[in-house]
């Protein structure tokens, strides 16, 4: 049994409000299945005579709290990041689609999942769920790389069959026999998972999309994961390819593809029945907000999404989104939510922020109670965070008055160098 001393940060799994202890123990042991969980999270004073014996790090001056999770990142797209271009579709066929067409070498494949995850690592990221490429390959390297490091993650090959070119275009029946294969061969091992991935709807083909809801049907344990309604043209683009749907997000439904487990990105032009239509099915979105900002999609509409009872979290969608980091994303999220031309703007406070990029993500993952959080049974994956990490961070953190001002000013101004440890599965 491990314990560390520090400030804490955890969330009520019910009402997601952020709980802290300034002077806090988090007590880390095995389960009775050997697997590193929290045994108890509070304040130092109130557990250090329940654990005699017990051997305490102490880390005061820092803070300890749940490790980040990113709900949509593409790591084939690591060498993408920061490359300019006119919107989505010229972005793709400029930089995507040739970078993601070197993912048939497993080499390269192998290189870019060890840099891919030691990014994620450097960040904080301690689950992801990950789009790989339409080559078999890629996903193996993502699950080894990801199964080495013991981390929870979910990935899955890219399903696209049609409007693709050379090299990244995979065919319909291989595609869904390549899919279920690999749901085999890796969902369930140790802590990975397996998600079904048309890329989105316009490169698929109905017979892709009908195959992969009749996959979603048989494997109802796996997620799936795609985008939808990230801009207008994609929109209008969907729409003309499937003019018998309701809508874009329609387009998922008439497939089977909307359920629980289904995570969508972007889902900013939806309508309400659209929201509607994925709170009643379970369905979530992954808000991507660097990605859209930086693309010039458009802005996630929080008030609607909650007034339709939609579940969300956070995402950095790298390579569209500009930084792994989770305080850039919380960052561009508050901004987001601040718009108020487009939609009505809100300010998300800085605890939900946060929390939907840990609890609540978890929680939008289907995840709840197993990661996301520091409260008992959880799984110990968690981050050490240091304040005083930039001259401007500490003169900023020492004045803060309350738990909200110190959350924000790690939003505003935290960045990779703010993590001072990753902890994964206790170690």
């Amino acid at each position: 049994m491990n314990a560390y001393r520090a400030s804490l940060l955890r969330f009520d799994e019910d009402s997601g409000a952020p709980q802290f202890d300034d002077d806090g123990l988090l007590v880390i042991g095995p389960d009775h299945q050997g697997r590193a969980v929290v045994r108890a999270a509070g304040a130092h004073g109130a557990l250090i005579d329940r654990y005699p014996g017990v051997a305490v790090q102490d880390l005061r001056g820092h803070l300890i709290a749940p490790g980040f999770i990113d709900m949509h990142v593409h790591y084939p797209q690591t060498d993408v990041i920061g490359a300019p271009a006119a919107g989505l579709l010229p972005w793709l066929e400029r930089y995507t689609f040739p970078h993601e067409s070197r993912f048939h070498d497993p080499v390269h494949a192998r290189e870019v999942a060890r840099f891919f995850f030691d990014e994620l690592a450097r960040n904080g990221v301690t689950t992801a769920l990950t789009f790989a490429t339409s080559h078999p390959v890629s996903v193996d390297a993502a699950f080894e790389e990801a199964r080495a490091r013991g981390l929870r993650f979910i990935t899955g090959k890219v399903l696209q069959d049609r409007h693709s070119p050379e090299g990244v275009r995979d065919d319909t029946e291989q595609s869904l026999l390549d899919t279920e294969a690999l749901i085999r061969r890796w969902h369930g091992v140790d802590r990975l998972g397996y998600a079904i991935t048309p890329r989105f709807a316009p490169t698929s083909s109905p017979a892709q999309l009908r195959g992969a809801g009749e996959l979603a049907a048989v494997h109802r344990e796996v997620w799936i994961q795609s985008h939808v309604a990230e801009n207008l043209d994609e929109v209008r683009w969907a729409l003309e390819l499937f003019p018998n749907s309701r809508s874009y997000l329609g387009v998922y439904e008439d497939f089977g593809l909307l359920r629980e487990r289904a995570v969508y990105a972007h889902c900013i032009h939806l309508s309400q029945a659209d929201r509607e239509r994925m709170a009643a099915t379970g369905a979530v979105a992954a808000v991507s907000p660097t990605s859209n900002l930086f693309l010039g999609s458009g802005f996630f509409d929080y008030r609607a999404a909650d007034a339709a009872g939609m579940g969300y979290g956070l995402a950095s969608d790298v390579g569209g989104g500009t930084s792994f980091s989770p305080f850039r994303t919380m960052l561009a999220a508050y901004t987001v939510g601040r718009e108020g031309q487009t939609k009505p703007g809100l300010s998300l406070a800085p605890g939900q922020l946060w929390w939907q990029h840990t609890a609540g993500a978890a929680r939008a993952l289907g995840l709840q109670g197993v990661v996301g959080n520091l409260q008992p049974g959880h799984e110990a994956d968690f981050v050490v965070l240091d304040p005083k990490a930039t001259p401007l961070l500490a003169r900023k953190t020492a004045q803060a008055d309350s738990l909200d001002e110190f959350l924000f000013a790690l939003i505003v101004l935290g960045d990779d160098r703010v993590v001072a440890r990753t902890v994964v599965n206790g170690r």
